[in-house]
């Protein structure tokens, strides 16, 4: 299950006509949708914190969390989301069905710490969606005009834990050096040669260490499943100190991953990388691993916050999703295909076929 927020508290009003002020991808500033007015974001603070792994495990255990949240449940896809009191109905953004206020429940959540916010807006997010739709062959018509829908695509910034840690691994094995001899065999054309590669091992130890920046760990699974990992990849460069102003306008999905199981997940993916360093390390042609002793220290983490847009379509039944990365405007997604166009365009090229066969003779 995802869980999905949309701040409310703290929202900006215009200083023109008093509308709520949305986050205009791409800049520091909120903009109203109605006069146009913008107004600055002032930061909270200039950098974003690293904070202290072990404290936050210690101290809050598997679900820490500084502030609390309001969700609504969707009874069809399992998503929870926040509703704005300024909207009398919502549907949900991963599945299209109405949300019922009845359903609202509070829960806790680490802050996030930092964000990369939307570099492309809805109206060009939606442009590349409709221009992906338009290039699939035999595409059922109704996700054409689906394309043309603006309310069908959403903004969501989804939840990411970063680690960072000094690793140091000692390690014994063997390195692999390729050599070459030539050996005779038998053929119905007698006897041949031909080149064969052996591989001379010796004993291998040794240690390494470095600093491993930004384990990236997605904090929660979507509606449709994981991410596609054409759109999961952001320039982290570009992370900001967290401010609630640039999530005005867009939905904010609540990490169901907790801190300490996205934290044995990126010692994975630090083992991995371990092993990477080891058999550099180690070097020659080929390597073998017999014992590594890898330990992590100076261990900090952050909450952080990364955007996407996603838009949801049903066909015979089945639910598909397209994502489009909201900073680097990659997109992705499954697709169905119209049994009747590829019905059609079979009996088109057996008709031409037939014809050409007439007139030939």
């Amino acid at each position: 299950m995802q869980e999905t927020i949309q701040h409310s508290e703290n929202r900006k009003a215009c200083a023109h006509c008093g509308a709520e002020l949305l986050y205009k991808p791409g800049s520091d500033q909120l903009k109203c949708p109605y006069c146009g007015f913008e107004a600055f974001i002032e930061p909270n603070r200039k950098s974003f914190e690293e904070l202290e792994l072990e404290h936050y495990l210690d101290i809050t255990g598997n679900h820490a969390h500084t502030d609390t949240i309001e969700l609504l449940h969707c009874k069809n896809c399992g998503a929870n989301q926040h509703v704005e009191e300024r909207f009398k109905s919502l549907h949900c953004a991963y599945c299209g069905e109405p949300l019922i206020r009845e359903d609202l429940f509070r829960e806790g959540w680490v802050l996030p710490g930092a964000v990369v916010p939307f570099q492309i807006d809805h109206q060009r997010a939606g442009r590349i969606f409709r221009d992906w739709v338009r290039k699939l062959w035999f595409a059922p018509s109704k996700l054409k005009r689906a394309a043309l829908d603006p309310e069908a695509i959403h903004g969501l910034y989804l939840p990411f834990w970063t680690f960072d840690a000094r690793l140091d691994a000692d390690y014994s094995g063997e390195r692999g050096d390729y050599y070459y001899v030539r050996e005779r065999y038998q053929t119905s054309k007698g006897t041949q040669t031909r080149q064969v590669r052996k591989t001379r091992w010796r004993p291998a130890v040794g240690s390494v260490s470095g600093f491993l920046d930004d384990i990236l760990i997605q904090a929660s699974q979507t509606a449709g499943g994981a991410l596609p990992g054409a759109v999961h990849h952001w320039d982290l460069s570009a992370l900001r100190p967290f401010h609630s102003d640039f999530l005005s306008g867009f939905t904010t999905e609540k990490y169901t991953v907790s801190l300490k199981e996205g934290h044995q997940r990126s010692f994975r993916k630090a083992k991995e990388t371990a092993y990477l360093w080891i058999r550099r390390d180690i070097g020659g042609d080929d390597q073998r691993i017999h014992h590594a002793d890898i330990r992590l220290s100076e261990e900090t983490f952050k909450h952080i916050l990364l955007p996407v847009y996603v838009s949801s379509y049903r066909y015979r039944g089945k639910a598909y999703r397209f994502y489009v990365n909201g900073q680097t405007a990659q997109i992705h997604g499954s697709r169905p295909y119209s049994a009747w166009k590829i019905f059609l365009t079979v009996l088109l090229v057996l008709l031409l076929v037939a014809v050409i066969i007439w007139v030939s003779q």
